[in-house]
């Protein structure tokens, strides 16, 4: 999870194609996946507000919804990193802040 202020940006973590938007997968609230290629997919869930829809093509960086709150009530992103469909550390994988 990664803690933050309802509303913040949540932006892409590369660029691909979005294959899901919407609320039916029980535990996420409204979420978001992004397929990147055949071997990388990201997750963001928790979201307040959705600016993709599916079939969107989406670059690295860009806002593609806004934090909203967690199961817990506070703001919140579910952010996880799909590598050939198994959970992959992220931090391994995005740049250095």
């Amino acid at each position: 999870m990664i803690v933050g202020r309802l509303g913040d940006d949540v932006r892409a973590s590369g660029s691909g194609r979005v294959v899901y938007s919407g609320s039916g997968l029980l535990g996420y609230g409204q979420l978001v996946i992004v397929k990147h290629n055949e071997t990388y997919l990201s997750a963001y869930g928790h979201l307040q507000t959705v600016l993709t829809k599916e079939g969107d093509s989406v670059a690295a960086g860009q806002r593609i919804a806004t934090m909203g709150n967690g199961p817990q009530g506070s703001p919140q992103l579910y952010f996880e990193i799909r590598i050939n469909g198994t959970p992959g550390n992220p931090l391994a994988l995005l740049p250095q802040r």
